[in-house]
């Protein structure tokens, strides 16, 4: 891995970065007891040498979020319940000082080592740097390393997160009032989405790959993919890679974003119906179709699990209810983004009584939030 956190940032940003995971390491210390911390790793973009460098008259500043592992011993519900407050609350100590998110995530080492294959597991046993420990602690995590391994619905997940930043933009573009930070989210969200459609390509086809730039590579070497305007992905994937690696806030007027918003809309929705068609082996040919079949949209989850999560989730109505509660996000979604119609149906996924637009896309973050 590279030794930089970022590829071109000046001197000063990489110390202050270096500096500030000085400080996040001794904070970990000085919370976790030495004989309960196996390791310290940075994961992100920062942790793969690929970190946004921001551009501005006082020089180059940080833009992501530093996503910090911390690995202890010990049963990992247990673990993770007693050390994820203090860490949540030091990070928010030592954000205002880095001039980003500073964010923890508590792992065991030997959960890691038993999980199955995913993105997020494997974008952070592939790439990152470790601030506490080597690379000996994730030796047994073969698993984890191979793209190829990472299952379709992991594509889909990545999809639905990235086209929920298109909805959550959606929202934002038709409130009566559109300032700076309106513009510069839906901004942020729209290159997001532009580099996440091709990166969803990549894993569906086993090609995916840590860093962006390769990612990159490879879509631009792909041949013409059936249903989709290959072309067009690329050339958004682009944008999408330049944003990550030298991001920039929007200043554009909401009547442009509001056009750019709704051509990446629709290249999405031709994504999407491509992916789930490939994923669960049934051709969706509209959104309508997709969201109000009974097919079981994810089928990798087990019906009493299911069942457990959705009354933890929706309480005794959820016991009806046989899929994962990632279901009703999927066909929600869907709805909300591509029709914004069918609101009868979105209630009743969603479980809520929201009268508006507004109203269904909060109900329906504060699902996302808890099974994205």
């Amino acid at each position: 891995m590279s030794q930089r956190f970022t590829i071109d940032g000046s001197s000063a940003l990489e110390s202050h970065l270096a500096a500030t995971c000085e400080r996040v390491l001794a904070g970990v210390k000085s919370l976790v007891p030495a004989a309960k911390l196996d390791g310290v790793l940075l994961g992100g973009g920062y942790g793969r040498g690929e970190g946004g460098v921001l551009k501005t008259a006082a020089g180059d500043q940080p833009y992501n979020d530093l996503e910090f592992y911390v690995f202890v011993r010990g049963y990992p519900i247990l673990a993770e319940r007693k050390f994820r407050h203090p860490l949540h609350k030091l990070g928010e100590n030592l954000s205002p000082e880095a001039g980003l998110e500073v964010e923890f995530k508590v792992l065991t080492l030997e959960k890691l080592r038993r999980s199955r294959p995913s993105m997020f597991y494997y974008d952070l046993v592939a790439g990152h740097r470790w601030q506490l420990g080597d690379d000996t602690l994730l030796a047994d995590c073969v698993q984890h390393r191979d793209a190829a391994k990472v299952p379709l619905y992991e594509a889909t997940r990545l999809l639905m997160n990235r086209c929920s930043g298109l909805l959550y933009a959606a929202e934002r573009l038709v409130r009566k009032n559109f300032g700076e930070a309106e513009a510069d989210f839906v901004g942020r969200n729209l290159a997001k989405a532009q580099l996440a459609f091709g990166d969803v390509l990549l894993a569906a086809n086993g090609q995916y790959h840590w860093s962006c730039r390769e990612r990159h590579v490879r879509l631009a070497q792909l041949t013409a993919v059936e249903n989709l305007p290959l072309p067009d992905l690329i050339r958004h994937h682009a944008v999408g890679v330049q944003f990550k690696l030298h991001p920039t806030r929007s200043t554009e007027s909401r009547d442009i974003l509001s056009a750019r918003h709704s051509a990446l809309s629709e290249l999405g929705q031709k994504l999407w119906l491509w992916l789930e068609s490939k994923r669960l082996k049934k051709n969706f040919t509209s959104i309508r179709d997709y969201a109000f079949a009974k097919t079981n949209l994810c089928p990798e989850t087990s019906t009493l699990r299911n069942r457990l999560v959705n009354f933890r989730t929706f309480g005794a109505s959820g016991l009806a209810y046989a899929g994962y509660p990632r279901e009703r996000l999927f066909r929600s979604l869907t709805l909300l983004l591509w029709t914004q119609n069918n609101f009868e149906k979105v209630r009743l996924e969603l479980q809520t009584d929201a009268k508006d637009f507004a109203e269904l896309v909060f109900a329906y973050e504060n699902i996302w939030r808890r099974f994205n």
